[in-house]
């Protein structure tokens, strides 16, 4: 084991390393700030099983939908410049989106009811964020905007990247280098260079027949949270956390137990279907036309602002670590960011899900141990990475594995780490 634990986070390090002798791991790291301070520093295991490249300090992972809570800010930095208001319509900032009820808050909270593109689209515009975001500006909500929410695992980036576009004539991938990443030395880039496309994580499926990007396997799914659709769920109704996690005076944790073959039965329909909302919205850019998928140098440099941040677990923890600090952003625009805009059943994910402006809260689609249901806040990403920040306790978690879970022994590892994080405290 590399790096350093605090020896008041020893479960942590104990955990980790467990996921190592169980097998769930092939390369991994883990980074843990309290109150500021570097607390847990881990990394280990092979970043490249082809090559048989040992995981370094310094190497990132294609982090997928942890990139949606980093685009966010992003948009909510220009909010507090004045520059953007969260109660505007998106077409006040980008006249050719034709549907003056959309706004950037329907937007930044998953209610903009453009979970998925109508058209395929095709390799060549991959690297074109503002060609793909024109087909969002003339495509017709699913849903009366503001009326529910369901996932928008990659449209959300084309939408918000191009109002960040527009006010500010720079792409979200510029913006996070000169005023985020830089500034504050986080190792995180959205729209890779080639040295660090070159040292990057190669991420690995676990299971036979599945590929990283790729679409879910057909077997029971979990519901440890959005992106992590590459996971299935176990059959014992025992893998929520313990105790549950307090969302509107229920449980998730209950939730999870209590859910019943209903709901199972029908996510697993859902990810089977190839026409399902779920896999519309999660295929279409469609990572597998290149080869590896999420691997690929294509992916990896066209900085997708909803899921297509290199980053290293030190460089996730670092931005948590911050925010909360009130460095990136005012401490009340954050609270206000942390303030649950939407809270239910998500119309693409199934499972209930709660949103703010872009972060993700306490729930179903984002389980935390008890300990964190006040404070916690963002995002979780395919196959089980994750970033955190806690305001009540001053935390700030990221986690980065190169094996994309699909099993329940890799589904629950990131609950597992903040589970032993909270117990240290």
């Amino acid at each position: 084991m590399n790096g350093y634990c605090d020896p008041r986070f020893a479960k942590v390090r104990e955990v980790f390393e467990q996921g190592f002798t169980d097998g769930s791991e092939l390369g991994a790291a883990v980074a843990v700030y309290l109150r500021g301070e570097p607390v847990v520093d881990l990394w280990y295991g092979t970043a490249d099983r082809h090559t048989g490249r040992e995981w370094a300090e310094d190497t990132p992972a294609y982090v997928y939908s942890c990139t949606k809570a980093v685009t966010a800010t992003v948009l909510l930095m220009l909010v507090e410049r004045g520059l953007v208001e969260v109660g505007a319509p998106v077409a006040t900032y980008w006249p050719e989106f034709g549907k003056p009820e959309i706004t950037v808050e329907h937007v930044l909270s998953h209610q903009a009811g453009l979970p998925v593109l109508d058209g395929v689209v095709p390799v060549e515009e991959f690297e074109d964020q503002a060609a793909i975001a024109a087909r969002l500006a003339v495509q017709t909500p699913l849903w009366e905007p503001g009326t529910a929410h369901g996932y928008h695992a990659l449209t959300y980036g084309f939408l918000v990247g191009e109002v960040v576009r527009r006010v500010t004539g720079k792409s979200v991938g510029e913006l996070v280098a000169a005023e985020i990443a830089g500034p504050y030395g986080l190792e995180m880039w959205l729209g890779a260079p080639d040295e660090v496309i070159g040292r990057a994580a190669r991420l690995t499926a676990s299971a036979r027949g599945t590929t990283p990007g790729g679409p879910a396997p057909t077997t029971r799914p979990t519901v440890s949270g959005p992106g992590d659709t590459g996971a299935t769920r176990p059959a014992a109704a025992t893998d929520g956390p313990a105790g549950g996690v307090s969302v509107g005076g229920g449980s998730a944790g209950a939730a999870v137990g209590g859910a019943g073959e209903g709901l199972v039965e029908r996510m697993a329909r859902a990810f089977a279907d190839p026409q399902s909302l779920v896999n519309r919205a999660l295929g279409n850019p469609d990572m597998q036309k290149l080869p590896g998928g999420a691997n690929h140098p294509v992916i990896m440099r066209s900085g997708w602002p909803a899921a297509g941040m290199v980053a290293t677990a030190r460089g996730l923890a670092g931005f948590y670590r911050a925010l909360l600090a009130g460095e990136i952003l005012a401490p009340e625009t954050l609270a206000e960011a942390m303030r649950r805009r939407v809270q239910g059943p998500d119309e693409v994910l199934l499972v209930d899900s709660s949103f703010g402006l872009g972060f993700m809260r306490p729930s179903m689609g984002f389980l935390v141990p008890r300990g964190g249901a006040e404070g916690a806040f963002g995002h979780t990403g395919m196959g089980g990475f994750l970033g955190l920040g806690d305001v009540r306790h001053g935390l700030a978690v990221g986690y980065t594995p190169n094996r994309m879970a699909n099993a329940a022994s890799g589904g629950l590892r990131a609950y597992r780490l903040l589970e032993a994080v909270y117990a240290a405290l």
